[in-house]
C-alpha cells in the first residue's frame, strides 16, 4: 500500500515571548488567528494561524532553550511565505520596523525572494509568485 503526503498541515514555532511573538506573527505578518489556549498544566500558550495552505502552531514554554540558526545549522533552515508583490511587501515589513535582505533572483526559477527575522531570529523568506 503506498501512503501519499498530501501537504503541510502546520509548523510549530516557539517563541521566547510569547506576546512578542504573537503580535509579530498576528499584527505584522497578518495571520489569522485561528484558535488560541493557555494550557495551565504546561504554563504553555499554543495559538494556531491560519497560513493560507498550512498553519503555524505558535507555542510558549517557561526559558525555552535557544536554537542557533546562523551560520547554517542542521535541522529547518526556514520558513517562506508566497506573496503576489515582493516590494509592495518588504515597503510594508518596513513600516514595522522589520528589515528584509536585499531581494534576490531564484537563478533556477527566476523567482525573486527576500529573507528577514521573527523576533528569536528565525530566517523567513518571502517568496515571490506572480
Amino acid at each position: 500500500m503506498s501512503v501519499m503526503l498530501r501537504g503541510v498541515h502546520h509548523i510549530a514555532i516557539i517563541g521566547s515571548d510569547y506576546a512578542r511573538s504573537r503580535r509579530f506573527y498576528v499584527e505584522v505578518l497578518g495571520l489569522p488567528v485561528l484558535h488560541e489556549v493557555y494550557r495551565e498544566a504546561r504554563d504553555s500558550w499554543k495559538c494556531d494561524l491560519d497560513a493560507g495552505n498550512a498553519r503555524i502552531e505558535l507555542f510558549s514554554f517557561p526559558a525555552p532553550p535557544p536554537r542557533p540558526s546562523r551560520p547554517e545549522a542542521c535541522g529547518l533552515r526556514h520558513l517562506s511565505f508566497v506573496v503576489s508583490d515582493i516590494d509592495a511587501e518588504v515597503a510594508r515589513l518596513a513600516t514595522h520596523d522589520v528589515t528584509c535582505e536585499p531581494i534576490r533572483v531564484d537563478e533556477y526559477t527566476g523567482q525573486r525572494f527576500t529573507f528577514f527575522s521573527d523576533p528569536d531570529g528565525l530566517p523567513l523568506e518571502l517568496y515571490e509568485e506572480i
